[in-house]
Order: structure tokens, then C-alpha cells, then sequence
């Protein structure tokens, strides 16, 4: 198995995000597993590998009456307010029980930092009351779902991070939402499909990105089954037949998400979600983790040139790692959990950077990428 290391682009500047932040969280270079990324995403980040946990439920009623549920993980007992606070998105169909996302919460717990899982409507357990759900341009839920952290914990720094969809969601919001910069001390985006116009091209090549493009667009329609009794009236029993025969997430996309959220196409939704034009307006210290064969994200797709002229956003870039895999050694489901390197640069990031959040201003970062 080869070893990796980390080494600088000639193209690095400087940046809010990094010297003593990157100093600290970029510890060791990173041993993909040498293999396609199609068998690395994160679902194969076995639950038998990782502990089991408990969690505080907390259902939140939304401003126009809709609901999401929260589930809270306090790093020990007694834990205090002001302990600094992570915010977690899952992607596209992920809630609190996915293995990444359980991954990422057991490894804050054991730097001492607090996790809330924001499971999106209709996700996760929780019953769908009013006929909207979500989609990667919308981040009004966000929104109250940031407020309402920050007002349960008001001394606490608050960051999050966002995963594949999840990590849309974020990066709209850090990038467009005029208090941003106020709400969040720091943001990490994982595996974020920047060009979602070249992120679904990619997925619908055959034969391998495709099967898994297929995959995703069943678990879509699974979710709309599971809450057609609500959503039908808004739509009709005509169009939802039409949504659960989408063999693409393009496919449901155009027919579901853009309707939902008054898209005049799936173009315009895309252009409305994709983040590759929107890196100069973030305005959040952010570490982003892409994985160069990453099948949702072509590497031509990140856009390093902009990260390099950015004062707030960092991004690493492994040459393996799928979609939220980020797998290492020759046998990764063997040895996986908290030392993957995913959960470690997320522990060292977060520690780092909330440990630092009053004076995370000012220093030098690189734009790195991980090579042979």
C-alpha cells in the first residue's frame, strides 16, 4: 500500500483558515485505499465497528408549522453550556443513524465537543406535517435550526458541517445568509459536489456511477412513498405516480424538487444549488474534503482557483476517498471508525478551530491536496 502525503499547490495564498488552525488539524498525511471510489462511499463504514451511543430527541416545530427532529450527543455528563457545539447536516437521504454521521459524532464526543444532528423533514423517524421537504438551495430550516442551538446555548462557539447535499445546504447558507459570518465561529464541508452540473454528469455515466445514481434516485422515491398521504394534495396522484418511476436523481429532480420549490427547471434549481461560483462570498472560516475520484464531484469540478483567492475557505483533496469514504489501508472495513481520516481531520478541525474561535482571524493557510 502506497503512503500519501500532504503537499502544498503552487497556487496556495493566504487565508483566515489555516497556520495555526491547519498547523494543528493537518497531523499526517493520509493512505487511501488503493480502489475505485464507487466502493468507498459512506455507507460501507460498518455499524459493527462503530459503539453504540445515546442521544437526546428533541423535535423542533418550524415557522410555517412544519417539523424537524434533533438529536443531541453531550461529549460527558453534566456537560456545560458553553461547551462549543457542531452542527451536523447528513446527505441527501443520511440522518443520525448513517455510520458517517455517527462516525463524525463519536469523534467530536471524544474531543470533548457537543453534536446536533439536524435530520431534514420527513427524515430520520420523524412524521412529515406539511407537504414541503427539502432541497440543496433551500436553507430556511437552517436557518431556525442555528437560531434555536445558539439560543440553547448562547456562550457556546457554534460551527457545522454539511456532508455531499448537506454540505449544498451549508455552503448556500455560509455563502448567501447576511448573518452567517455572526452565527457561526467555524464550517467544514464534506465531499460537497461544488458544480452540481458536472456532479450530475459524472453520475450518470454507465455503468458503475450510474447503478449508483440509480440507487440514490430509489431511496428518493422510498421517502416520497413514505409520505405520499401528505404531500399528495399539494401535487396530485398523478404527478407523485410519475416521481416514483424516477430511475435518476435528474429524473426526480425535475419532477418533484423543482415543483416543490418553484423551479422553472432542473437547470434552474441546479444553478440555484451548485456552490463552485459562490466560494468569494462565503463568509465562515471553512475546510472543505474532496476526494479526487469522488464519482458526485469530478476533480475538474472543484474549484481550486477560487478556494486560492478566497480570505475564508481551505479545501483538501485526497487522490482516493470516493463519496464519503475516505477509506485507508489494505483492509479499511477492518479498521475504520475514529481513525479514519475523515472523523480525524473533523475532530482536529473543530478542536482546533473552537479552541481558537476568538481569534480565529488571522493567519496563513494552504490550499493542499494530497499527493504521491
Amino acid at each position: 500500500m502506497f503512503r500519501w502525503r500532504i503537499q502544498e499547490l503552487p497556487y496556495c495564498e493566504c487565508s483566515t483558515v489555516g497556520g495555526e488552525v491547519l498547523a494543528d488539524c493537518l497531523v499526517r498525511g493520509v493512505s487511501p485505499t488503493d480502489s475505485h471510489g464507487f466502493v468507498c462511499p459512506g455507507n460501507l463504514h460498518p455499524s459493527s465497528q462503530l459503539q453504540e451511543f445515546v442521544v437526546s430527541r428533541e423535535i423542533l416545530t418550524l415557522s410555517d408549522g412544519g417539523q424537524i427532529c434533533m438529536d443531541w450527543m453531550e461529549p460527558f455528563e453534566n456537560c456545560p453550556p458553553d461547551t462549543p457545539t457542531i452542527i451536523i447536516l447528513p446527505g441527501l437521504t443520511g440522518a443520525s443513524k448513517a455510520d458517517y454521521v455517527r462516525g463524525l459524532v463519536l469523534a467530536a464526543k471524544d474531543e470533548g465537543l457537543r453534536t446536533v444532528v439536524f435530520n431534514q423533514r420527513g427524515i430520520g423517524g420523524i412524521k412529515l406535517k406539511t407537504p414541503r421537504t427539502y432541497c440543496a438551495a433551500n436553507f430556511d430550516d437552517l436557518v431556525e435550526v442555528i437560531a434555536y442551538v445558539r439560543g440553547c446555548c448562547p456562550n457556546a462557539p457554534v460551527a457545522a458541517t454539511g456532508i455531499s447535499m448537506g454540505g449544498l445546504i451549508l455552503g448556500n447558507y455560509i455563502s448567501t445568509h447576511e448573518d452567517a459570518g455572526k452565527s457561526l465561529t467555524a464550517a467544514m464541508l464534506i465531499s460537497v459536489p461544488w458544480n452540481v452540473f458536472k456532479g450530475c454528469a459524472s453520475i450518470e455515466r454507465p455503468v458503475v456511477n450510474l447503478l449508483l445514481n440509480r440507487h440514490l434516485a430509489s431511496c428518493l422515491c422510498n421517502i416520497i412513498r413514505g409520505v405520499r398521504e401528505v404531500v399528495e394534495p399539494d401535487i396530485g396522484a398523478s404527478t407523485i405516480d410519475s416521481i416514483l418511476k424516477s430511475r435518476t436523481i435528474k429524473e426526480f429532480d425535475s419532477l418533484y424538487t423543482c415543483k416543490q420549490f418553484g423551479y422553472g427547471s432542473v437547470e434552474a434549481y441546479y444553478s440555484a444549488a451548485t456552490l463552485h461560483n459562490k466560494v468569494h462570498r462565503m463568509k465562515v472560516p471553512t475546510l472543505c474534503l474532496n476526494a479526487a475520484d469522488d464519482p458526485f464531484q469530478p476533480y475538474d469540478g472543484i474549484p481550486v482557483e477560487e478556494v486560492n483567492k478566497s480570505q475564508n475557505v481551505c479545501v483538501v483533496i485526497t487522490p482516493r476517498g470516493g463519496h464519503i469514504g475516505f477509506m485507508e489501508g489494505i483492509w479499511p472495513l477492518i479498521s475504520i471508525g475514529r481513525r479514519q481520516y475523515m472523523f480525524e481531520l473533523f475532530a482536529q478541525y473543530f478542536r482546533s478551530a473552537l479552541s481558537h474561535s476568538e481569534n480565529f482571524s488571522a493567519a496563513t493557510k494552504k490550499v493542499r491536496a494530497t499527493t504521491p
